[in-house]
């Protein structure tokens, strides 16, 4: 039998792992098992979001050599591939139900949210990657109406502050989004209303003030500000009809 202090390899434990840069040498001969303790990447490790260049040209900082690389074809994908140091660096959150882990060698890992124990696939590391916990609830309780929030347009994970009463910008692909469907709406219908009183004013003021009118023309200025002030506001109600809601995934 086996003993308690002895390794518990193959099936017993989750060493499947995703390589996601890197290229592997040859082994070193008598090379011995090593047990590091790894903390996960976590959402407020990733990089900022892209940066445009003096030419427009969207980049982000490599999290090995610090190295500008262009995201312009890829900002689309999770990760990105630097061309100096040929390391892999995350771009968005990781899928739901995975996370990121970067070993020692600089290798970037993706497995399982649940794992507690991957090995590193370079044949010149092979570490065994013991990942640190991590607070479930990085934010202090008594902060209300914190949650995660998976954006619209790109399926990313973000926080939120759904008390905040606005908008939500997604830090991945920097669009605009309703959290949940409540709120555009009911700012949809607060411009519709306004639309329409500055409509009944604009209307009222034109037909009571019609014959004065027509011996001052200064105030057909009145009549137009109105109107397109009203115009402007039903602008504003169709932008929020139309607008993506984003989908809350549940507390921090």
């Amino acid at each position: 039998m086996a003993s308690e202090k002895s390794p518990l390899l193959g099936n017993q434990n989750d060493y499947s792992s995703a390589p996601y840069g890197g290229s592997s040498e040859a082994p070193e001969a008598d090379r011995q098992t090593t047990y590091v303790t790894v903390p996960p990447i976590g959402p407020d490790e990733l990089p900022p979001p892209y940066n445009p260049s003096p030419h427009g040209v969207p980049m982000i900082s490599c999290k090995v050599c610090g190295f500008m690389i262009d995201i312009s074809a890829r900002k689309d994908q999770h990760v990105i591939k630097c061309t100096s140091c040929n390391e892999a660096t995350p771009i968005k959150s990781a899928p739901v139900g995975k996370k990121y882990v970067r070993c020692p060698c600089n290798c970037l890992l993706i497995c399982k949210s649940s794992s507690q124990r991957i090995a590193c696939p370079r044949n010149n590391c092979k570490r065994i990657l013991n990942l640190a916990s991590v607070p479930s609830d990085p934010f202090p309780p008594n902060v209300p109406g914190m949650c995660q929030v998976s954006c619209a347009y790109c399926h990313s994970l973000f926080l939120f502050n759904t008390l905040t009463n606005a908008l939500a910008r997604c830090p991945h692909c920097r669009k605009v989004s309703s959290v949940g469907q409540q709120f555009s709406r009911s700012r949809g219908t607060m411009y519709l209303f306004l639309s329409l009183l500055f409509l009944i004013i604009g209307l009222g003021v034109t037909i009571g003030t019609y014959t004065y009118a027509v011996r001052h023309g200064g105030i057909y200025c009145l009549y137009v500000g109105a109107f397109v002030i009203s115009t402007l506001l039903f602008c504003k109600a169709i932008y929020y009809y139309t607008m993506r809601a984003s989908s809350i995934e549940g507390p921090v």
